[in-house]
């Protein structure tokens, strides 16, 4: 099946490390032109190296989602040097933790407001092109209770709610606005990685509820993301994409 991925325009934030780099890997193999950030200038470096190597046109450069004007001018030249945006993942996140209101704030303004802010800097790009597709990362912490109460879990919640709307509202606009939302995803380095070298036992009871016996891999969620992104799920949207292998044991009807 032909995606339909060749010549878009894509901008993706975080994209050096975990899913989101295994997402710009696949669009670049596509033929997409890809402008991606993060925050450390060496990994973007590095990043945009690897992905030149497929041909396509590779802007890479650093942003702090927390700096809200200084993300929004990166997304708008980001998009101006493309030439346009047709595929938007805001990827940043803080991840989890329980440090009370240090970790509310910090959800708030990178996992929630990341998406909030990216969404209205390119809105107007978004306007004029006509066949645009959004996905938003949540997780499956967010769909049913999981370890404990945090702001992790209900400020990803939120964009679900928050890309149902929009999915809603600019429809006519042929704006499509999903979310992916991962089961536990080993990836080096990551948080799973972290949570097996500090605290084995606890990784191993969420091990041992995975169906398969095994965790997900960064490119099973990305090759997910470039389905929703592309033309042929062009009649999905306002959709959150489950990708857990299983591990989740609600029935969504």
């Amino acid at each position: 099946m032909d995606l339909g991925l060749k010549g878009k325009k894509v901008i993706v934030t975080g994209a050096t490390k975990g899913i989101c780099r295994s997402l710009v890997e696949i669009l670049a193999a596509e033929g997409c032109d890809i402008a991606f950030c993060a925050r450390s200038q060496d990994d973007v470096d590095a990043t945009a190296e690897a992905l030149k190597s497929y041909g396509t046109k590779i802007i890479g450069g650093t942003a702090n989602v927390k700096d809200g004007e200084g993300y929004q001018k990166w997304l708008t030249d980001a998009a101006e040097e493309l030439g346009g945006c047709d595929i938007f993942v805001p990827g940043v996140s803080a991840g989890g933790g329980m440090e009370g209101e240090k970790s509310w704030y910090k959800a708030f303004e990178i996992d929630l407001m990341g998406c909030v802010r990216g969404f209205d800097a390119l809105f107007p790009v978004f306007k004029e092109n006509g066949n645009v597709s959004v996905i938003f990362i949540s997780t499956t912490a967010a769909v049913e209770t999981f370890i404990a109460p945090m702001a992790y879990n209900a400020l990803k919640a939120s964009l679900i709610t928050y890309a149902k709307q929009l999915s809603q509202a600019h429809a006519k606009r042929g704006i499509r606005v999903n979310v992916v939302s991962p089961g536990p995803i080993l990836i080096e380095g990551g948080s799973w990685d972290q949570i097996r070298q500090s605290d084995e036992p606890f990784f191993n009871s969420i091990l041992a509820q995975q169906p398969s016996g095994r965790m997900g891999e960064a490119d099973e969620v990305a090759r997910c993301i470039a389905f929703l992104a592309s033309d042929a799920s062009s009649w999905v949207t306002g959709v959150n994409l489950v990708v857990d292998g299983g591990f989740t044991k609600r029935v969504q009807f």
